[in-house]
């Protein structure tokens, strides 16, 4: 269980008043002309407590950071040496920042995969390094390519094993086998742990997964969320020698449970407070064919125990059908991925999605679905998601990807995004701006290890210090508030809880509370 004396928590409460004004496309004045680079990851490198983009570039064979500023270019590569390191034989699949070493500076985990395999069982082979961090420099020498951690199947998810606020890993080896690799403070190979429970039998993990690392039971305590072939699997955290024990399975939307048909495709899940009831609900894309031209938003409900269907309505005005967009092979869009965060700063957790024209292949776009209000057909749920056509203009010519970031530091979830026109991908950048009074709840939960061998940094405030602590995964932030009519506010979220195939989670929390509130307080 993570307590006070072991976790830091950094809040920024805030009330802010926007001025009305179009959203617009500010690519120019955040990446400059390094629009090469593809987001692969977020997080505070440097420890000047603004976020670090990790992006890869020269075709996924190049891992760099590029450095958060105050002014603009917002983000631009580091000087007078970039913080990079290239791989020659392999390319790059993911990216995970975060402390595995425990000196309280931030570590670089990389994933990849040989550029030219030469069978079946080779192609499904991931190689995982660790690139050791030092705030302003990157530990890759020469032949550090031949020098992997791990080596494995699929992509690892990051969590933290044993609560000793390092970072470790799970996954599955190359005996197909459920494992733990626990890191410590030697910078050497990880422990190998395998997960057993004799009480129920272990499907095959899926690859690609979205298995997730958060409390799903309201203990405090982070619990795994696991997706293998036949099922989803829910594993309980403890602090027993057997750190996950086996509590529940999940069906797949169209199984015996379902009210719905069976689905073909099944995309990434993830876990979002849909009705702000401080319980985190289990949302999931899917396919209900093949070509995805019949495309849904499943939401699990763990009370009745069945799938729901949330009704997403996917025509547009000119009642053109869309469909959730997947091409296998491809950056981003080889798996269905939904990135949430509240666009709108209602308080209600919004989604980001790419799509394409049901009647059209190999032109996807990225649309934002905001959290509303369900009218019709809404079963005990009250809340559906509407997909907002032109919220993200001018960006309508091809987008593979969009995720949520917050460019000015002002509590207002601005996007990331990658532009695709079917041979390019390039980095790009939109602002969002409101025009009313809201207020917000920003919050990162830091590891709270220190670095006494680190030299003295400035932070933004003027407060000097040796390390400012690296992002932790896992951890479990919920706030109750009263709006002005009286009625309570209970909304939760789950920070880093999941990290392979471009997840893109944001370091930190950021809790809409709309245009009025009269008190509050979080967890």
């Amino acid at each position: 269980m993570y307590t006070l004396k072991s976790v830091s928590k950094t809040v920024l409460f805030l009330v802010v008043v926007f001025s009305a004004s179009e959203c617009s496309d500010i690519t120019h004045l955040v990446f400059g002309d390094h629009t090469d680079g593809m987001p692969a990851a977020f997080g505070d490198f440097n420890s000047d407590e603004l976020t670090d983009v990790f992006v890869l570039r020269n075709n996924l064979h190049t891992m760099e950071i590029l450095l958060a500023n105050e002014e603009e270019p917002l983000l631009r590569p580091s000087r007078p040496e970039p913080l990079s390191c290239t791989f020659k034989e392999h390319m790059i699949t993911s990216v995970v920042p975060g402390d595995f070493d425990g000196d309280a500076l931030m570590d670089v985990m990389v994933t990849t995969i040989h550029e030219k395999v030469l069978d079946d069982l080779e192609r499904r082979i991931t190689y995982v390094y660790v690139i050791w961090g030092g705030a302003t420099y990157l530990n890759c020498s020469d032949g550090f390519e031949a020098d992997y951690m791990i080596k494995m199947i699929g992509q690892p998810l990051a969590i933290d094993f044993n609560q000793d606020m390092i970072i470790d890993l799970f996954g599955q080896s190359v005996k197909s086998r459920r494992m733990f690799w626990v890191f410590n403070k030697t910078r050497g190979k990880p422990t190998e742990i395998e997960m057993e429970d004799n009480s129920v039998p272990m499907a095959a993990l899926k690859v690609p997964h979205s298995h997730a690392f958060l409390d799903l039971n309201d203990d405090y305590m982070p619990d795994l969320f696991l997706t293998t072939t036949e099922n989803f699997e829910i594993w309980h955290g403890n602090e027993h020698k057997r750190k996950f024990v086996y509590n529940t399975s999940i069906p797949y939307p169209g199984g015996l449970l379902s009210s719905v048909g069976k689905a073909a495709i099944i995309g990434q899940s993830l876990f979002i407070d849909v009705e702000l009831t401080g319980r985190m609900e289990l949302v999931t894309p899917v396919c209900f064919d093949k070509e995805c031209k019949n495309s849904a938003l499943m939401l699990y409900s763990m009370t009745e125990g069945k799938w729901v269907n949330l009704q997403v309505n996917f025509k547009d005005d000119n009642t053109n059908l869309w469909k959730f967009y997947l091409n296998p092979g491809s950056r981003y869009t080889n798996v269905i991925t939904l990135h949430s965060g509240d666009f709108n700063m209602d308080g209600y957790p919004d989604i980001l999605a790419t799509l394409s024209l049901a009647s059209e292949t190999g032109h996807p776009q990225s649309f934002l679905l905001e959290n509303i209000p369900c009218q019709s057909s809404c079963g005990k749920f009250k809340r559906t998601y509407a997909i907002k056509w032109n919220a993200l203009s001018p960006f309508r010519n091809g987008t593979a990807m969009a995720a949520f970031f917050d460019f000015y530091q002002d509590g207002i979830l601005d996007c990331i995004m990658v532009t695709y026109n079917g041979k390019d991908y390039r980095a790009a950048a939109f602002k969002n701006s409101l025009d009313y009074d809201a207020n917000f709840i920003k919050v990162m939960v830091l590891t709270g290890l220190t670095n006494q061998n680190n030299a003295m940094i400035n932070g933004r405030v003027g407060k000097k210090r040796r390390t400012y602590g690296t992002n932790l995964p896992g951890a479990s932030i919920s706030y109750k508030t009263t709006t002005q009519d009286g009625n309570i506010r209970h909304g939760v979220s789950a920070q880093l809880p999941q990290s392979a195939h471009f997840s893109l989670n944001l370091p930190y929390t950021i809790f809409g509370l709309g245009e009025y509130f009269q008190n509050y307080n979080w967890d």
